[in-house]
């Protein structure tokens, strides 16, 4: 049984050897001229204008949140797509019960005024 693994620890072994080389060696043979404009920040190929702390509006995390969570949700409906034929009944009242529950928390945050931009 343990003999099973073995070619899996040698695959951990080989890439940390490799992943220590890439990292380690660069630094050795690289070239080391530090220079004051290599530490400005850098920002599309301009110079940046203002303060770096620059504060957001906190609608702008919720709406990404928001975002997300509903985008991740409809991801689930590919695989569901893809197997509709062979769930027959069961899976499209499965998908309604799923859609049904999206749409309660769309209507939730939509009443809350999460998606309003003020």
């Amino acid at each position: 049984m343990p003999g099973d693994y073995l070619p899996i620890l040698m695959l951990l072994i080989i890439a940390t050897f490799f992943a220590g080389v890439a990292l380690f060696f660069p630094s050795i043979i690289g070239p080391h001229k530090p220079n004051p404009a290599k530490d400005l920040t850098y920002e599309s190929g301009k110079k940046p204008i203002g303060t770096v702390n620059k504060r957001f509006h906190v609608q702008y995390y919720r709406t990404a949140m928001l975002f997300i969570l509903f985008d991740i949700e409809v991801v689930f409906l590919y695989p569901w797509a893809v197997t509709f034929r062979k769930l027959k009944l069961f899976g499209l009242v499965e998908m309604a019960v799923f859609m049904g529950i999206l749409l309660v928390g769309y209507v939730y945050v939509w009443r809350k005024g999460a998606l309003e931009w003020d």
